[in-house]
């Protein structure tokens, strides 16, 4: 023995049979854990604690993120695509929906814009007929009654040696004549001046008119111009009238043959009558 053998930190701790069995039943038992772990069953390793069991991704798992994200990305992309589609849908309807709207106000505008202009022209005309009728009713204030028919049967006072006949009217006269037969038959209609209807100055004014001579509008101004002329003396064109010169109240175109051509109311309407049917003229003016 070694001088030194008594001494405790110099001997070798003897391991004893009974702490080898220990040790090797330990190990057993852990492997035993580790086995039993292993095969235990999936409802076992869902119930055990996070701390007891950790899952680790795989390369699987991995993958299938990946793709699920690519997926999720794409339908975003489509969406924000169909989203933003939609908002140019709605743009143009708003500008189509707009663009009728302004074409109703427009079409509005223009309606009642023609509406304006055509009441404004019914009155100018109205205002225009009435002033015409004005003057014709002033001019006729103590007008008499004249023939009602264009086909006299009364009896007629024979035209003196001097008048003329309707043939040996020449030139503008006869022109003047002419044009007052061809008016027999069509309506009297007060303040016309033709052409398809006539009141009595109307008549005179037209006839004139074909042979260049501007006459005044009504029957007072006409019976004083012209030149005053015998009823015994008359000729084709010459314009009789009724009333005072000046204060006439009818005129009528002379056309020879002891007839004349004259507009004398709504009733009889433009006529051809013997001189002394409803009463002898006043007198008689010349202009041609």
């Amino acid at each position: 023995m070694s001088s030194n053998a008594h001494i405790r930190r110099h001997r070798k701790p003897r391991r004893s049979a009974r702490n080898t069995l220990i040790s090797t039943g330990v190990a057993g038992g852990v492997l035993t854990t580790l086995a039993v772990t292993g095969a235990a069953s999936p409802a076992s390793v869902q119930t055990a604690s996070p701390v007891d069991t950790v899952e680790m991704p795989t390369l699987g798992d991995l993958v299938s993120q990946g793709a699920d994200e690519a997926v999720y990305a794409t339908q975003s992309i489509a969406v924000q695509y169909e989203l933003r589609a939609e908002q140019a849908e709605a743009a143009g309807k708003a500008r189509k929906a707009a663009a009728r709207t302004a074409k109703v106000a427009a079409e509005k505008e223009r309606k009642a814009a023609e509406a304006a202009a055509e009441r404004a022209r019914q009155a100018a005309e109205k205002r225009a007929e009435e002033a015409r009728a004005a003057e014709t009713r002033a001019s006729r204030s103590t007008q008499r009654t004249l023939p009602g028919t264009s086909t006299a049967t009364a009896p007629a006072t024979a035209p003196t040696t001097n008048q003329a006949p309707a043939s040996a009217a020449t030139g503008s006269a006869a022109a003047v004549a002419a044009f007052a037969r061809a008016q027999v038959g069509k309506p009297y209609v007060m303040g016309a001046t033709g052409p398809n209807a006539y009141d009595c100055s109307g008549l005179t004014t037209a006839a004139l008119r074909q042979v260049g001579v501007s006459l005044p509008r009504t029957s007072q101004a006409q019976s004083a111009a012209g030149t005053e002329v015998g009823l015994g003396n008359l000729r084709p064109g010459d314009i009789l009238y009724w009333g005072g010169k000046g204060s006439a109240t009818h005129v009528a175109i002379y056309v020879g043959d002891g007839k004349y051509v004259g507009a004398q109311n709504p009733r009889a309407g433009v006529g051809m009558y013997d001189m002394g049917w409803g009463g002898t003229p006043s007198g008689a003016v010349r202009f041609v």
